[in-house]
């Protein structure tokens, strides 16, 4: 199993960048370089507690869904997203928000996923998998951030 923390600052309040956070419509144009779009479940808006999406997605030139819920939700300080069916043997998003002291937010993603297949999911995690996560973890932050310091 991969676990790793990114943490980036956002010039703009914590329950703005919550709310934007679950925007269906964020994080698609975070994710355009995969053609990463829903499919089912909230297609669009907000998400909230116990909503379920469908993405669909390319990645390494293979398209692939992936069902997920918010199984854990307390405004605007934390959400977790988890999937129930997809590529992974296991998918965990814990994202939280703090005031950074000074009007700013401190967002910290922790992610934990297991790739299916054995050892082969474990050697593909290792080699490809953990770097690839985060570095859409990363962009996708980074969307949000322009984003938010924009408006």
């Amino acid at each position: 199993m991969i676990r790793f923390d990114v943490v980036t600052l956002i010039r703009a309040a914590p329950r703005r960048v919550f709310e934007e956070s679950l925007s269906v419509e964020a994080h698609m144009a975070s994710m355009a370089g995969s053609g990463e779009r829903a499919v089912g479940g909230v297609t669009s808006g907000r998400m909230g507690p116990g909503d379920r999406v469908t993405w669909r997605a390319r990645h390494f030139g293979v398209a692939w869904r992936m069902t997920s819920v918010i199984s854990g939700y307390d405004a605007p300080v934390f959400f977790v997203d988890e999937q129930l069916a997809g590529p992974f043997r296991r998918w965990r998003h814990e994202h939280r928000f703090a005031d950074d002291g000074g009007g700013g937010t401190v967002m910290r993603d922790a992610v934990e996923f297991a790739a299916p297949l054995g050892v082969l999911g474990r050697v593909a995690e290792a080699v490809v998998l953990g770097r690839y996560m985060e570095a859409l973890i990363v962009r996708r932050n980074a969307h949000l951030k322009a984003l938010l310091e924009a408006s």
